[in-house]
């Protein structure tokens, strides 16, 4: 390789600060700046993402100017349109037409001009290629390589988006399943796609954060059973299905607390409002408590008695798995996609059938119910991260495929 800087573009166009972006950000601390010189842009901004700029060099291109969802979303309301098939097609391609004039193109220009200036030499795009499609084409437009990360398990949708998985010259998948799901169902050949897990700075996470502060803020009394989901308030990630265990449970465990924990995207406002209805109407108010978005998880963590996953969609790799089982604490997740793949049942944590209430509360109530079985799952799965998610063997894995595009 040449001794002079190769000059990485990353472009993060996520639905909202989750584990993509933090991942990512873990990647841009520890790359070798002796080798590569990243740029980060995102397409939104907050507090969070403002943040990158005290990492790496970090620019806010804004990807939507036209919110064609939530006008998605009414449309489909509207039992008159839906029962007329011409103008119900005739209104979707509008939006779409809407949704490249105003948020894709607009996009595509900014990045193309920043790429330009910044004269990069790869592009590495960290979420599926539908929502990148913009930095891949800017990256074909440049002659340059392009690399997509794959963070998602639903290969399957539209002609565009199938089309835009021919784009990338090569893949990174964050699990196995992934990489079998893009083989199958993608026909992608197994040599353009590297399986990388996610990795975090192990040696940064402070195993021994006090619990207490978390507990205290949220008004969980220490003698209270605390249970929490942590992730983004979408609905494939399971609130739906926390709030039935929770109604299955209250009887059978009475100092039960149930946290619903992460941001919400703009685009599941209405969600959010809905789940706290429910907890209204159905009289869960004292076992169920919101947190919203905390940026220093280590606290939280120590502050739960078990971490939950209640993805009713199968997750690539979900971010709360890694750092859950890195903190050494009882976690339960769904027995599909990558946390099947990363926690052995009963050694490292307890797998649920998906989607179902009652799988779902009898692994709380077997943990709630062994203080014994929870130190045990927590110390191994502190183990097993120790071996699988060093964040310093993820660089080292990507800063390679990035050595073989360059040549």
């Amino acid at each position: 390789m040449s001794l002079l800087k190769k000059k990485i573009l990353y472009v993060e166009n996520g639905i909202g600060y989750g584990g993509a972006i933090i991942c990512l950000r873990h990647l841009v601390r520890h790359l070798d700046r002796n080798r590569f010189e990243p740029l980060v842009v995102t397409g939104r901004t907050s507090p969070d993402y403002q943040a990158i700029a005290n990492e790496a060099r970090w620019q806010y291109i804004p990807d939507r100017h036209f919110d064609n969802v939530s006008l998605r979303r009414r449309l489909a309301k509207q039992a008159w349109l839906n029962k007329v098939p011409s103008l119900h097609f005739i209104s979707k391609q509008l939006l779409a037409r809407g949704d490249d004039l105003f948020n894709f193109l607009p996009f595509f220009l900014r990045l193309l001009w920043v790429a330009k200036c910044f004269r990069a030499d790869l592009i590495h795009a960290n979420n599926e290629p539908f929502c990148n499609r913009a930095a891949l084409l800017v990256a074909k437009v440049l002659q340059i390589p392009c690399i997509c990360h794959i963070r998602g398990g639903d290969h399957e949708g539209s002609q565009l988006m199938q089309w835009t998985y021919s784009l990338p010259d090569h893949f990174i998948s964050v699990s196995h399943w992934v990489a079998k799901s893009l083989q199958e169902n993608l026909h992608i050949a197994a040599n353009k796609i590297s399986v990388v897990y996610d990795g975090i700075a192990l040696e940064k996470l402070n195993i021994y954060a006090d619990g207490t502060q978390f507990r205290d803020a949220y008004h969980v009394a220490n003698d209270d059973f605390a249970v929490g989901l942590v992730g983004l308030l979408i609905p494939w990630k399971g609130q739906v299905l926390f709030l039935e265990a929770a109604k299955l449970l209250r009887s059978k465990i009475p100092c039960l607390k149930m946290l619903i924990i992460g941001g919400t995207p703009d685009d599941c406002i209405a969600y959010e409002a809905l789940l706290r209805q429910r907890v209204k109407d159905e009289h869960l108010t004292e076992m169920i408590i919101f947190t919203g978005h905390i940026s220093s998880m280590e606290t939280v963590y120590n502050g739960l008695d078990v971490v939950l996953s209640a993805s009713t969609q199968p997750e690539p790799l979900g971010t709360v798995v890694i750092e859950a089982m890195a903190m050494g604490r009882p976690i339960i997740a769904p027995n599909h996609g990558g946390a099947a793949e990363m926690i052995r049942h009963d050694e490292t944590g307890l797998l649920f059938d998906p989607g179902d209430i009652q799988s779902l509360a009898n692994a709380i109530e077997k943990l709630c119910c062994s203080k014994s079985l929870r130190v045990k799952l927590g110390e191994n799965a502190r183990s097993a991260a120790l071996k699988s998610f060093a964040v310093e063997d993820h660089v080292r894995h990507i800063q390679n495929i990035y050595q073989q595009l360059l040549g």
